[in-house]
C-alpha cells in the first residue's frame, strides 16, 4: 500500500468508529447482523462535520510522520466529538489514559457505549478527549485558541479546521487578523483550515455560497495565501489533500525563515456527513442539512433503518481495518505518529505537562509607604504596572499581557519600559511601542484577547488580562466555557494543572469620569459567582499595597479564574506592605485604626468591598467619629468576596461562627458594595445577621458626572451611610434627627457644587483620615 492508501484506511476507520459512537451499544466490529438491541436507545451526537474533520487527523498524521513536525489540532466544529474520540482511541493515547478502553472489540464496545451516555462523555470535543484543548460548544473561539497556542511556541504547528457555520460569528470573523500579531521567529504557525460542508443546522452557511473568487479576495484580504480542495469523490479528495499539505507545509517552512510574508489556510469542501446515507425515507441527506445530527433516527423501530445503518457501516470494510481481536491493522496505524508527536498524545495539548512556574519579582519591593493610614494617595494600577513590567523583563517566553487597545489608559504603562505591544503590520513614524516580539498583546476586542489568553494558558504558559470592568461582559460566554473546562479538568486524572485565568478589570464603575453610563457596569461579578467554588475567586483590593500582594497570589495560583477589581485613579493609601499581606492572607478584617469599638462590642458595622466604596465607608466613620462620639462602629473591609460564603459553599469560606464574631450575629451591618448589591445577599443569606444587613452598591444609575455625584446617585455616599446609621441603630433616629437633616443638606450642597462648578467640593475631594 502506498502512503495514500494507509491514510485512506486511518480514514474509514475513524468513519467508522465515528458511526459506531452515536449507534452502538454492542456487536462492535459488526460480527453478527444488527439487531435492535444493539443500538442505543438515544441516538445523540453529530455526523454532519465529523468525516471531514476524521479527513484532516487522517492528513494531518500523514505530514507529523513524514516531516517529524510538532503538531497539535483545535477542532472549531465542537459538534465533531465522535471524530476526536476516534482520533485518540486509533492513535492509542485514549487507551493510555484510560486504560478499561483498550484497543481490542471490548474496549471499542466501551468506547461506543460510552459516546453521550449517562456516565459516559460529552459528545463535544471535551476536555475528557485526550489531544484537545478546545471544546467548541459555543463557536466563534477557535482560531483565536489556535493563535494564543502558537504564541511562543516557535516549532508548533497549530491546524485549527473552523466550520462554515463558525466562520459565520462575529469573535471567528475578527481572528483572522491575529496573523498581524505573530512573530515568526519566536512564535509557532497556525494552519486555519476552513471546513466548508454548505450547512449549519437547518440552513445554507454564508461563505459556502458566495463565488469562490470572492472568498479568494476575502482570504488574501486577510493576508492570508488560500487553497482549495474540494470534492466529494475519495481517491481524488486524498491525492488533492496531500499534494495540498505539502505545499502548505513548504510555505510554512518559508514563513518561518523569513521567506514568506503571508502564512497559507486551506478551504476544504466536502459534503455534509460525506460518505454517510445518500437518501433517507425518500429525502436527500448526504450532502444537506439534514445530515447534521443524526441521518437514521428510527434504527431501533424500523428495519429498513436498522439495515440502512448497517450497511453504511459495513461500506467502510471493517473487516479490513480491525483484527479478529479489534486492533486496528497495521495498514490503519501505518501514519500514526510515535509518542509525543501525537496529536492526541501532544504535550502542548496537556499544557500542565509543560508549564513552568513564573519567575516572579518580590512584590514587596514595590510596597508603597504609609506612615499613617488614608493620609495619601497613590493609583494602585499605576504601581502594579511596575511588578508586571519585571515580571515581563524576567519572564521572556513566558508570560504575555492581554488587553483591548486599554494597557495604557488602566495605567499599565512602565510594562513599555522593557517590551512593545506585539505588531507584525505596517508601522508609521508616529506609532510607538510597536514590534514583533513585543510581550503586549493589544486588539480592540475582547474575543480576541480572552481567546489568546486561554489558548495561551491551556498550553502551559501565564497571562494576565486587563479590561475596562463594563466591558468584560463581552467575553462572558467565553469565561462561562473556559469555568467549565477548569472544573471538568479537576475530574480528569491525566490533566495537568494550569496557570490561572486572570482578570484585572480596572476603569470600573465608580471612575467614569469621560465616559459616563454606557461604561458603568459591576455585573461581571455576578456572572463569576455563578460558577463552580473550586474554580472561581474575586478580590477587590482597595489599595495599591494589597494590589500587589493580591495580583502576586494569583500570578502563582493553579486552575482558577481570579478577577481582581482595581481602579486607575488615585486612592487613599491604607495599609504598610505587612499589614496588607495579613490582610490579604485573611482576605478581610477589621480596620482597627478607623474602628471606635475596640474592647467592646459595636453597635453598628459598616463594611465595605471595593476602592472607592471603602473610602466612602472610612469617610462615614470619621463623620461618626466626629458627631456621634458616644458611637461603636467597627469598620471591616472585604478583599477576597468569597469569604462571605460559608465553607461549605467555597473552599475560602468562614464558619458562622466566625462570621459572627466579625460582623455580630445581632447588630446593624451597612455594607457598601463595588457591585450590584444582591450580590452580597446572595453570598450571605445564611448567616445569622443577615436580617441586620444593609447593602449598598450600583443601582443602575450613572451619567458622565463627578466621581462624589456618582456615588450619591447611588447612595453609597459618605453622608448616606450616616443616614443609614441612624435609621438602623436602635434608639439613635430618635435622638439624632437633627444630624440626619444635616447629614441631607450636605448631600444637597455637594450636588449643588457640582452643577455649578463641575467638580467635587474641595473637601470632597481630597479629604483624608483626619485622626
Amino acid at each position: 500500500m502506498d502512503a495514500l492508501a494507509h491514510v485512506d484506511a486511518y480514514w474509514r476507520a475513524a468513519n467508522y468508529l465515528s458511526v459506531g459512537q452515536i449507534y452502538l451499544l454492542a456487536n462492535p466490529l459488526l460480527t453478527e447482523p444488527l439487531r435492535p438491541e444493539h443500538i442505543k436507545p438515544r441516538l445523540l451526537g453529530h455526523w454532519g462535520t465529523t468525516p471531514g474533520l476524521n479527513f484532516c487527523f487522517a492528513h494531518l498524521n500523514r505530514i507529523i510522520t513524514e516531516r517529524d513536525q510538532d503538531m497539535i489540532y483545535v477542532a472549531g466544529p465542537g459538534h465533531g466529538g465522535p471524530a476526536a474520540v476516534a482520533h485518540a482511541w486509533l492513535e492509542g493515547s485514549y487507551t493510555e489514559k484510560y486504560p478499561d478502553v483498550g484497543q481490542d472489540a471490548r474496549g471499542m464496545q466501551r468506547l461506543f457505549r460510552q459516546f453521550s451516555f449517562p456516565g459516559g462523555i460529552p459528545s463535544h470535543v471535551a476536555p475528557e478527549t485526550p489531544g484537545s484543548i478546545h471544546e467548541g460548544g459555543e463557536l466563534g473561539y477557535a482560531l483565536a485558541h489556535a493563535y494564543g497556542a502558537a504564541f511562543d511556541n516557535p516549532d508548533l504547528v497549530v491546524a485549527c479546521v473552523i466550520g462554515d457555520g463558525e466562520a459565520e460569528t462575529g469573535p471567528l470573523a475578527g481572528s483572522w487578523h491575529s496573523n498581524k500579531f505573530l512573530d515568526p521567529a519566536c512564535d509557532g504557525a497556525v494552519l486555519p483550515i476552513l471546513h466548508l460542508n454548505g450547512y449549519k443546522i437547518a440552513n445554507p452557511t454564508v461563505l459556502a455560497r458566495i463565488p469562490e473568487e470572492e472568498l479568494v479576495k476575502l482570504m488574501e484580504g486577510y493576508g492570508y495565501r488560500p487553497h482549495f480542495v474540494s470534492g466529494e469523490d475519495p481517491e481524488v479528495m486524498h491525492a488533492l489533500m496531500a499534494e495540498t499539505l505539502d505545499r502548505v507545509f513548504d510555505q510554512i517552512a518559508d514563513y518561518r525563515q523569513g521567506r514568506a510574508d503571508r502564512l497559507p489556510m486551506i478551504v476544504l469542501r466536502t459534503p455534509k456527513g460525506w460518505t454517510g446515507p445518500r437518501e433517507v425515507d425518500g429525502l436527500p441527506v448526504e450532502g444537506t442539512w439534514r445530515a447534521h445530527q443524526v441521518p437514521l433516527t428510527r434504527v431501533r423501530d424500523s428495519p429498513e433503518h436498522l439495515a440502512m445503518l448497517e450497511e453504511w457501516m459495513r461500506s467502510y470494510r471493517p473487516e479490513e481495518l480491525f483484527d479478529g481481536r479489534g486492533h486496528p491493522v497495521a495498514e490503519v496505524l501505518e501514519t500514526v505518529p510515535e509518542g509525543p508527536l501525537r496529536m492526541s498524545a501532544n504535550p502542548h495539548a496537556n499544557g500542565g505537562e509543560l508549564l513552568r512556574p513564573l519567575v516572579l519579582p518580590d512584590f514587596r519591593d514595590y510596597a508603597v509607604e504609609v506612615k499613617a493610614p488614608a493620609r495619601v494617595s497613590t493609583e494602585p494600577t499605576r504601581v502594579l504596572g511596575m511588578f508586571l513590567r519585571d515580571v515581563i523583563a524576567v519572564n521572556p517566553d513566558n508570560f504575555r499581557l492581554m488587553g483591548p487597545d486599554e494597557t495604557a489608559s488602566n495605567r499599565l504603562s512602565a510594562v513599555f519600559e522593557v517590551t512593545d505591544r506585539a505588531w507584525d503590520a505596517e508601522t508609521l513614524p508616529t506609532d510607538e511601542n510597536l514590534a514583533r516580539g513585543g510581550r503586549v498583546m493589544e486588539v480592540l476586542s475582547e474575543h480576541l484577547c480572552q481567546g489568546w489568553l486561554e489558548g495561551y494558558l491551556l498550553t502551559g504558559r501565564h497571562g494576565l488580562f486587563n479590561c475596562y470592568e463594563a466591558f468584560i461582559h463581552i467575553v462572558d460566554a467565553m469565561f462561562n466555557q473556559h469555568a467549565k473546562w477548569l472544573e471538568a479538568c479537576r475530574k480528569i486524572h491525566w490533566r495537568r494543572p494550569i496557570a490561572s485565568l486572570n482578570y484585572l478589570l480596572s476603569s470600573h464603575v465608580w471612575r467614569q469620569d469621560h465616559n459616563g453610563f454606557s461604561h458603568q457596569d459591576p455585573g461581571f461579578l455576578d456572572v463569576v459567582v455563578n460558577k463552580k467554588a473550586e474554580v472561581v475567586r474575586v478580590y477587590l483590593p482597595p489599595d495599591a499595597n494589597t494590589l500587589l500582594s493580591t495580583a502576586d497570589h494569583c500570578l502563582r495560583s493553579r486552575d482558577y479564574v481570579n478577577v481582581i477589581v482595581a481602579g486607575k485613579q488615585p486612592v487613599l493609601d491604607l495599609l504598610p506592605m505587612d499589614e496588607a499581606i495579613a490582610h490579604c492572607t485573611r482576605g478581610l478584617g477589621i480596620l482597627e485604626w478607623a474602628s471606635s469599638d475596640a474592647g467592646t462590642e459595636p453597635d453598628v458595622v459598616l463594611a465595605c468591598a471595593g476602592d472607592v466604596p471603602t473610602l466612602e465607608t472610612l469617610a462615614a466613620a470619621a463623620l461618626l467619629r466626629e458627631c456621634l462620639p458616644e458611637l461603636r462602629v467597627r469598620v471591616v473591609n472585604v478583599v477576597d468576596l468569597m469569604r462571605l460564603q460559608p465553607p461549605s459553599e467555597h473552599p475560602h469560606g468562614m464558619s458562622d461562627a466566625e462570621f459572627d464574631t466579625l460582623f455580630t450575629a445581632d447588630k446593624p451591618i451597612i455594607f457598601n458594595f463595588h457591585g450590584y448589591p444582591w450580590l452580597i445577599h446572595r453570598l450571605t443569606y445564611r448567616r445569622h445577621g443577615h436580617d441586620n444587613l444593609h447593602v449598598r452598591g450600583y443601582k443602575e444609575e450613572g451619567t458622565t458626572t463627578t466621581p462624589f455625584d456618582m456615588a450619591m446617585l447611588n447612595d453609597i455616599d459618605r453622608f448616606h451611610l450616616v443616614m443609614d446609621v441612624i435609621d438602623r441603630v436602635p434608639g439613635l433616629a430618635e435622638r439624632s434627627a437633627h444630624l440626619r437633616q444635616h447629614m441631607m443638606d450636605r448631600r444637597l450642597r455637594a450636588r449643588a457644587h457640582t452643577r455649578e462648578y463641575g467638580e467635587d467640593p474641595a473637601e470632597i475631594r481630597d479629604w483624608t483620615w483626619p485622626y
